[in-house]
């Protein structure tokens, strides 16, 4: 073996997606678990070659959700990565964005099941590393605490 190909043996493969974080008007946020797939992640999908992330997250938002948002709502909160949740070999680089939404939400294409859920807590499920480790904690650092009595 090449050190090159030892090296690409090591090298997780990257997957890059655009997601949200929802939050819905009593301040939960909204969690998706795609079908056959046990862990919830933040809503969203792949970027294609060319596409604006925020472009990728307003296809995707309403391929999967039947939401339509003004891309101009969404406030860009950087680009966090961790082990992809079901793709085993592969790292996941999201562009996150924060919505505010107060529309209503169904599963579509290869979403199975939502779930509405409080950022301070895990709602009982099973999170992809990416929403678990990186994004609920960021978001409530940088969100809840602020405005923490």
């Amino acid at each position: 073996m090449t050190s090159a190909e030892h090296f690409s043996d090591v090298t997780p493969k990257t997957i890059r997606i655009a997601a949200a974080v929802l939050i819905g008007p009593d301040g939960r946020t909204l969690l998706v678990r795609k079908r056959d797939t046990q862990a919830f992640m933040q809503p969203g999908g792949k970027i294609e070659a060319g596409e604006p992330p925020i472009s990728a997250l307003a296809r995707e938002l309403e391929e999967e959700l039947a939401l339509v948002i003004d891309p101009a709502s969404a406030t860009y909160l950087g680009n966090f990565s961790a082990v992809a949740a079901n793709e085993p070999g592969f790292e996941v680089q999201a562009e996150l964005f924060l919505l505010h939404i107060s529309e209503t939400v169904s599963a579509a294409a290869e979403i199975e099941e939502i779930q509405w859920i409080d950022p301070n807590g895990d709602g009982g499920l099973v999170l992809a590393p990416l929403t678990r480790d990186q994004i609920l904690p960021f978001y409530r650092n940088a969100f809840l605490t602020r405005n923490a009595p």
